[in-house]
């Protein structure tokens, strides 16, 4: 790529470009060069100028509508959206069968606040190409996806599935529309998920499942390594290297920790960052945080701001920007408060900013990138057997979940009949996302409405179609509707001031309720969970177990239902274990974010005096694409009901038959050359 050209360069051509345009010797192809040297060079109101001028000056040329077109994507490059849908409007106009304008006129309705409009737009389009040609699959499937994402965001879930499944229909190998599907489906408790049609087979739907939903679909996570290491080598790719300033600098320094996250406001994670930002020791630390969320500044961003030593919001920067940022900071430790979650800045990580690069707490499961050295966990959600199902190196806390201990709680507390709760009901409560609920899950929760009479499930709302699909199959469970319940959402300090009004949470799996668990035991309110293998199906035991109630934690399906059945029934045991609650809220692990902190410090001091002594951890990503390629053709949704063994055999015994066609590179998971049964079947990752 050339270099911008320099301000003095920039006016001439300019100026050149304005004589030839008045004089009509500036061609349409001369134009766009001119526009995009400009462009180029920072000079956006030039390139507007220009449009202008030649476009007065021009109107008998054959691609008039052309330059009106590159002028509307000028002018919503400077936010000028009223320019823009006219500007847009006006190469329509001209030549109703140039179809790019229609996309970008949609996207200007939109921004502007018009998202009917860009809808109607993108239909438009749609129900107006006439040939099938590349051309015109490629600006349908655009609008097709246009449509989906727009619908998506006002929460027209079923109208969104459509249009996405109408581009798919079209070509398969979209993988945002991919994700986008089945989320829509999840959240909509649409079961099952993966649903596969004539033109689209499990293989293409479970091949482009996010990681995110995965980890709500299936207990599976070897199959969610595999993901998020294709994922990472498809979709964020090798960009290059920033120059890193930290390992250079002189020691003795406090170590510059940096927190990337878009999750720093009135969201879980920012809610829960809040103390430990506070909390840390200025004394050896300082601390940097990188914002990359929505343009809204609310209480607890506020907060954090003020704790933090530097704060940067890098959604000015793109990509290259906002690493050199964080380099040019001297940053020594990035942790990664998002991994594959919304708005996530995973290609900046991948520019490797700093020395040292942690995954941690914003996503539940493993990143499998070369580029994030350690995931901080516990010994709950990842025991030392388990390590094999992740890329980054384990480190430990006591607990590994942190939690606001100053978190604002209404001071008016909800009747149960204010929120739609009977009285005397045994009211079981989760307050986790539809997408959260499978079919497994949901059956669990009808066998125990089934078993306790006097009871009723108290859910968070969906969309009116989720919730009316659920009650729909409450009552083909043989549950009536009506004992089915939802609660509004709400601001967050009135929803924790509703919790007690609930007697027991029933946790979810394969993804098990996580800052919603500490919310409910803060709040005094024992939650019962039935662990799995992956990392979100563990956080909620780790909980418990922190807030010192291992006893709400079984260890099968069967168990599961009988325990809560067994709560629900026996007064004197629920008064136990609430009192137990109460009395150790203060002190119980859970919530002694001093101790985290400390520990989280302990951990980043190790992290730097392994980097130093050259010993940073190397991600193993051995083998991933024939883990990948294995765990598309497996039924994954059934991988919970299987044991530990049978679970690993899936992987051994197709890993042995891959081995026969063709050989495969030694794998310290699951492969070392022999069949399953054998004495080294399966090896153990070694941590330091």
């Amino acid at each position: 790529m050339s270099q911008p050209i320099g301000l003095t360069a920039a006016t001439q051509l300019y100026n050149e470009s304005v004589t030839r345009a008045t004089s009509r010797q500036l061609s349409v192809v001369d134009l766009f060069k001119a526009a995009a040297t400009l462009g180029e060079a920072g000079q956006k109101q030039a390139v507007l100028d220009l449009y202008r001028i030649w476009l007065a000056y021009n109107g008998d040329d054959a691609l008039h509508y052309a330059a009106y077109y590159n002028y509307g994507v000028a002018l919503m490059d400077v936010r000028d959206h009223v320019g823009a849908i006219n500007a847009l409007r006006e190469s329509i106009r001209q030549k109703p069968d140039f179809y790019p304008p229609y996309i970008n006129l949609g996207r200007a309705l939109e921004d502007s606040g018009q998202g009917g409009q860009a809808v109607g737009q993108w239909l438009a389009l749609v129900n107006n190409l006439p040939a099938v040609n590349g051309e015109a699959v490629t600006h349908k499937i655009t609008a097709l996806q246009q449509i989906g994402r727009v619908l998506e965001a006002a929460n027209s879930d079923s109208a969104a599935e459509d249009a996405l499944k109408q581009s798919l229909d079209i070509n398969v190998h979209q993988l945002e529309a991919l994700q986008h599907w089945i989320s829509l489906r999840q959240r909509q408790g649409k079961w099952p998920a993966i649903e596969p049609w004539e033109r689209v087979t499990r293989k293409d739907l479970q091949s482009g499942v996010s990681s995110l939903s995965l980890a709500c679909l299936a207990d599976e996570p070897l199959f969610q390594l595999a993901k998020a290491y294709t994922y990472a080598r498809k979709s964020i790719g090798m960009p290059k290297v920033v120059t890193q300033s930290a390992a250079s600098r002189r020691e003795p320094h406090k170590l510059r920790i940096g927190y990337v996250s878009s999750d720093l406001r009135d969201h879980a994670v920012g809610f829960a960052m809040t103390d430990v930002m506070e909390l840390h020791n200025r004394e050896d630390f300082e601390i940097f945080g990188y914002y990359c969320g929505i343009n809204r500044t609310d209480a607890t961003q506020q907060r954090i701001m003020k704790a933090v030593d530097h704060w940067t919001d890098i959604n000015g920067l793109d990509d290259d920007q906002a690493a050199a940022k964080i380099a040019a900071d001297g940053i020594d430790i990035v942790i990664d408060l998002n991994g594959y979650t919304k708005d996530a800045r995973t290609k900046v990580f991948a520019r490797r900013p700093a020395p040292i690069a942690v995954n941690w707490f914003g996503f539940p499961g493993t990143m499998g990138t070369p580029y994030h050295h350690y995931i901080v966990a516990d010994e709950t959600i990842i025991p030392e057997s388990h390590e094999l199902f992740y890329s980054e190196k384990v480190l430990r806390l006591p607990c590994y979940q942190p939690n606001d201990r100053k978190r604002v709680v209404s001071e008016r507390r909800p009747t149960r009949a204010e929120v739609g709760l009977p009285d005397d009901a045994f009211v079981f409560c989760s307050f986790n996302g539809t997408q959260k609920t499978t079919p497994r899950v949901f059956q669990r929760w009808m066998a125990v409405l089934g078993r306790v009479p006097d009871s009723v499930l108290w859910l968070l709302t969906g969309t009116a179609d989720a919730n009316d699909r659920l009650r729909k199959a409450a009552a083909q469970q043989g549950v009536s509707p009506d004992r089915i319940i939802f609660a509004d959402k709400m601001a967050n300090p009135d929803h924790l001031a509703r919790y007690p009004l609930a007697d027991l949470f029933l946790d979810s799996l394969p993804y098990g309720a996580h800052t919603t668990a500490a919310d409910s035991l803060w709040m005094n309110v024992p939650i019962l969970t039935l662990p799995g293998r992956s990392f979100a199906a563990r956080v909620c035991a780790s909980l418990v177990t922190a807030a010192g109630v291992p006893e709400l934690i079984v260890s099968s399906s069967d168990d599961y239902v009988a325990r809560a059945v067994e709560l629900a029934q026996n007064p004197q045991q629920m008064a136990a274990i609430k009192a137990k609650l109460a009395a150790g809220r203060d002190t119980c692990l859970l919530f002694d974010t001093p101790r985290l902190v400390r520990g989280l410090e302990d951990l980043y001091r190790q992290m730097w005096s392994d980097f130093k002594r050259g010993d940073l951890p190397v991600p193993d990503l051995r083998n991933m694409d024939i883990y990948h390629e294995i765990g598309v053709d497996l039924d994954v949704e059934a991988a919970e009901t299987l044991t530990d063994e049978a679970y690993l055999a899936q992987y051994q015994d197709r890993l042995a038959e891959w081995n026969a066609a063709y050989p495969i590179a030694p794998d310290s998971r699951l492969w070392t050359g022999k069949r399953r049964g054998t004495a080294d079947g399966i090896s153990r990752r070694a941590v330091a």
